[in-house]
């Protein structure tokens, strides 16, 4: 069977008719704020959502569930008659979603974090529902939210701070850290704050039920289930297509209350949220009242800041990291002090991290051309990412680094023992002959890589 992108070059692509749907439905919701949308369900099952929904899942990949189905199986039984099995459960009332399957992933900051991973059955549900609620939310969510919404990207959230910091002397602040804030939003007033838009019974029944879904996880060769979410009605698993939205709604509702309590207005506060990350800027000897204010909005909401990682930054003097980066104190020629940002210490040694794995010895079977384009997917994405502010030093450690172990790598693959790296690869062969990525090394080049 031939496929395009892992679909059928029978299946269409939709994409007019659903964006034209999303339209519709945000022009609706951004011209009646207070309209409570009652008739959703049937265009969560409508064949462009479900065959859109099908083809962003697909190209977002990831694990089975647990039920061990892949795309590929999907995709030699017949995508559309998958995708006709699953409209018609979801028409009849009959679809119920599986448990999701418990994944640990590293965290930055040492130890692990929980992922529920929902089977692609569910996480094609979710997709659709997401591709028809999103709109609908989107109209209303707040300026200051830069998190999993459409045409917004984390940069723009780190521009935001510096503009603030910069241009309107908030330079108070107020380095935030939620407490496991997706396993601990509560349930009934999430499902409350979408009903404030939303009246269809069964979307909000559909919702509740992914809420409260058991996790499943093999541990010493025993199947566990686990029903927290439904037992402390808390929490919107991480690694569920519509936990992002969900996660957005409920932040909402702090910033909502920052606002109408006059919080914003008396502290000259403005807050910068990115999932579950946020800053609030404020003027200078604002900052302890505003954190006060926020730590009982905080808990009001049912939520646990975490006091240990959420401190009071006074710049340019003090530095705070946010989003990867760090903002600091940086020195002009003639010795003026001005706020500026850089990669942090911690993103620089997680991509120093995965060069190092990327380049272990353990890998020399490989081919040298499969070695060079991972090196490249990870420093030219990073690199696309820390583009702000004076970040030539670190491209210059980054690229040294590379260099160095790449070298090692390739003596160790050809068995070179006792001779140079450098002497035998030198920079202009790892770039020209091997065509390792280059980064900018001038201001110059990054205006022109940038641009």
């Amino acid at each position: 069977m031939t496929r395009t992108r892992g679909l059928t070059k029978s299946l269409p692509t939709p994409i007019n008719s659903v964006r034209k749907l999303q339209r519709a439905l945000y022009a609706k919701a951004k011209a009646e704020p207070d309209f409570r949308f009652y008739s959703l369900w049937d265009k969560v099952h409508r064949t462009d959502v479900m065959t859109e929904a099908y083809r962003r899942c697909r190209a977002n990949r990831g694990s089975v569930g647990v039920d061990g189905q892949s795309f590929v199986d999907i995709e030699e039984l017949g995508v559309e008659a998958w995708l006709s099995s699953l409209q018609e459960e979801l028409k009849s009332g009959n679809y119920r979603s599986k448990p999701l399957k418990r994944v640990w992933i590293p965290k930055a900051s040492g130890g692990k974090r929980p992922l529920g991973i929902p089977c692609i059955r569910d996480r094609v549900v979710q997709m659709a529902v997401n591709i028809v609620i999103l709109p609908i939310f989107e109209a209303d969510f707040r300026p200051c939210q830069y998190g999993f919404r459409p045409k917004i990207d984390a940069k723009m959230a780190i521009r935001r701070i510096y503009y603030h910091a910069t241009q309107h002397r908030r330079t108070d602040i107020v380095d935030a850290d939620l407490k496991d804030y997706f396993n601990t939003i509560p349930h009934s007033p999430l499902i409350r704050s979408v009903a404030r838009r939303i009246s269809d019974g069964r979307l909000l029944s559909l919702l509740k039920h992914w809420l409260e879904t058991p996790v499943m996880e093999r541990v010493d060769g025993q199947t566990k289930v686990s029903t927290t979410a439904k037992r402390t009605h808390r929490g919107t698993p991480q690694g569920g297509v519509i936990s992002p939205l969900l996660a957005n709604i409920y932040f909402k509702r702090f910033v909502l209350a920052w606002e109408k309590f006059g919080f914003q207005a008396k502290f000259n506060a403005q807050i910068v949220n990115y999932a579950d990350d946020f800053v609030i800027c404020c003027s200078r000897g604002k900052g302890e009242l505003a954190m006060t204010a926020m730590h009982h909005l905080m808990s009001k909401l049912g939520l646990t800041v975490n006091t240990d990682k959420t401190h009071l930054a006074h710049v340019p003097q003090e530095s705070f990291d946010f989003l990867g980066y760090t903002f600091c104190k940086q020195y002009a020629k003639d010795g003026r002090v001005y706020l500026g940002t850089k990669p942090s210490k911690k993103a620089l040694k997680s991509l120093r991290s995965k060069i190092h794995e990327e380049t272990a010895i353990n890998r020399t079977w490989d081919m040298v051309e499969n070695r060079v384009n991972r090196l490249n997917q990870l420093i030219g994405g990073w690199a696309n990412y820390f583009n702000q502010g004076p970040v030539l030093g670190s491209y210059n450690f980054i690229e040294e680094y590379t260099g160095r172990r790449l070298r090692r790598w390739l003596t160790k693959k050809h068995k070179q023992k006792g001779k140079s790296g450098w002497r035998l690869y030198s920079d202009a062969y790892l770039h020209n002959e091997l065509g390792l990525i280059k980064l900018p090394r001038n201001r110059a080049e990054l205006s022109s890589a940038k641009a």
